[in-house]
């Protein structure tokens, strides 16, 4: 079975490079792997892609040895488990706010005794049944080993559960989501700040020897975060894409300019 190079960096204290993507753009792909990334952040609870499309994204990760980390659009255990099959590397759960949720999704995901998942062997993962079916198979004990769980601490209620969500067997970082906890913290009347949770959440994560990441949206924050500990700082993806044809549009219209 493909060993995962998130994991990897994650258990020796490293920093895992992820970028993202949210469309189909197989070509990205190839693009993140020559660029040593460790992996790439498939976006499909905000983008919209179809089965084969997200079978063909992830079987490109897969064969260019680059991870795949889902964020899915639905916790549906048969759904999460069809990602691993297809060859994902792990998951970015959304809206983890308590440690029942962790629990189901590593129950989703994990074969035993660590979980509950369906067996089938016939994936990608499992080199199409030629790695499961053998009788001194270790696919199993190895699918456990080499796929990952992030938690997204997004609410309120999730802040207060840190201590309980960290401590499921199972999950390997705490991924705090800005966007959404900053605006529920607003939204609830919380004192709390985003660099609160933070603090919070960094110290949490060492204490019970988890990693933790979160997303940022400038280099200085990403060096920041990288100094408190972080492991997973999301950088580059497919959006900036916009920044070349500005930059491109701004070239032509110097050249342009001066006919």
């Amino acid at each position: 079975m493909r060993k995962s190079k998130v994991l990897a960096k994650l258990r020796s204290g490293q920093f895992a490079r992820i970028c993202g993507m949210g469309h189909f753009l197989p070509f990205y792909v190839r693009y993140a792997a020559h660029f040593n990334y460790d992996g790439i952040w498939l976006d499909l609870e905000h983008r919209t892609m179809n089965d084969r499309e997200v079978q063909a994204v992830i079987a490109a990760c897969y064969y260019n040895d680059i991870d795949c980390m889902v964020r899915p659009q639905t916790m549906g255990r048969t759904h999460l488990y069809h990602y691993l099959e297809d060859g994902a590397a792990g998951f970015m759960i959304p809206f983890v706010s308590t440690p029942d949720i962790a629990r189901q999704v590593v129950e989703a995901v994990k074969y035993p005794p660590l979980g509950n998942r369906g067996l089938d062997g016939a994936g990608l993962d499992a080199d199409y049944g030629m790695e499961a079916w053998k009788p001194d198979t270790t696919y199993f004990d190895d699918a456990n080993r080499e796929t990952f769980i992030l938690a997204q601490i997004e609410t309120p209620e999730a802040v207060e559960n840190l201590d309980a969500i960290a401590a499921v067997p199972g999950i390997d970082c705490l991924f705090i989501g800005p966007g959404d906890l900053g605006l529920r913290l607003k939204a609830s009347g919380s004192p709390m700040t985003i660099p609160d949770v933070v603090e919070r959440l960094a110290a949490v994560a060492r204490e019970h020897g988890v990693a933790w990441g979160i997303t940022s949206g400038s280099v200085e924050d990403l060096t920041r975060y990288r100094k408190l500990g972080a492991q997973i700082v999301p950088w580059g993806g497919d959006f900036a894409l916009m920044n070349v044809l500005k930059r491109c549009s701004e070239e032509l219209d110097g050249i342009l300019a001066g006919q």
